[in-house]
């Protein structure tokens, strides 16, 4: 408990300092539906078990409405390199936490910084990230900072498997399929109100207020990268609570080019993700 309070405690002044320098002069009541920049966040490390780490990032896009996409480069890159550490080239708005990792070796120095710098609508930011105690994460921390509530004892990740890479022409479409299986934790809580009651309404009044997740198992499928619109049909599915969970969807492409998409599997407090690499070609002459 004494180190997810440490936590927060740095998760609030985090905040402050991004959205200080997110308003730049301007009123901070303002919201943008496009325009804006992306901001990337250092969450924490985590220690893994042969004495490797992971740096966990995530990012806050700005705007309410815009997607955006900045390609591996100068403008959206990792020091020490190299520039591409699996980071998200597709970046969807607002606040994503917990988006991926970036391994470190065990003997990784204490004070040495992890970079992220993003460019993206002519303004660079950085998120810098080290290996401060008070930052080490745990299951617990990231399902709290998630919208899981506290860990259920015993909790355990989903488990999910999908399709191995794949080729599609344009204008094809592709279907992939994703499979979840979990251990039925969180157990389902007693309804305590009726639906549209106080909860629903906070999220409609500000869509950044945390909302706790569904119960149950449930997938859904999100573009990582690659430089054109993907659509998904359908992109997720009602969590259903007790037995596996399969999706499958419709993936369309806006343009050629090297994609990820990413299947989401998620018990409403923690999350394992598969991702899928797509070559998309242009259509036969």
């Amino acid at each position: 408990m004494i180190r997810n309070l440490r936590y927060l405690a740095y998760l609030l002044a985090a905040t402050l300092v991004v959205c200080g320098a997110a308003a730049r002069g301007r009123a901070q009541s303002i919201r943008h539906d496009i325009g804006q920049d992306v901001a990337p966040a250092f969450e924490g490390w985590e220690r893994n078990p042969d004495g490797s780490y992971n740096f966990v990032f995530g990012y806050l896009n700005r705007n309410y409405q815009e997607q955006i996409d900045v390609p591996i480069g100068p403008d959206n890159s990792f020091e020490p390199g190299p520039q591409d550490r699996g980071q998200p080239t597709h970046f969807y708005p607002r606040r994503q936490r917990f988006i991926f990792r970036v391994g470190a070796p065990k003997d990784w120095e204490k004070t040495r910084k992890m970079v992220w710098t993003l460019t993206s609508h002519g303004h660079t930011n950085q998120a810098k990230g080290w290996l401060q105690p008070e930052w080490e994460l745990n299951p617990g921390v990231i399902s709290e900072n998630n919208n899981g509530g506290v860990l259920e004892a015993g909790n355990k990740p989903p488990e999910i498997t999908g399709g191995a890479a794949q080729t599609v022409t344009l204008p094809n479409s592709l279907t992939l399929t994703a499979t979840a299986t979990d251990d039925g934790l969180p157990k389902p809580r007693p309804r305590r109100s009726p639906a549209g009651t106080a909860p629903a309404a906070a999220a409609a009044a500000n869509p950044d207020t945390p909302v706790r997740r569904a119960e149950g198992l449930r997938i859904r499928w999100v573009h990582y990268r690659g430089p054109g619109k993907v659509t998904f049909d359908p992109d997720s599915a009602p969590a259903e609570y007790g037995k596996p969970v399969s999706l499958t969807t419709t993936v369309r492409f806006s343009a050629p080019g090297l994609y990820v998409v990413r299947a989401i599997a998620s018990d409403g407090q923690l999350e394992t993700t598969h991702d899928v690499t797509v070559t998309v070609r242009p259509p036969s002459p």
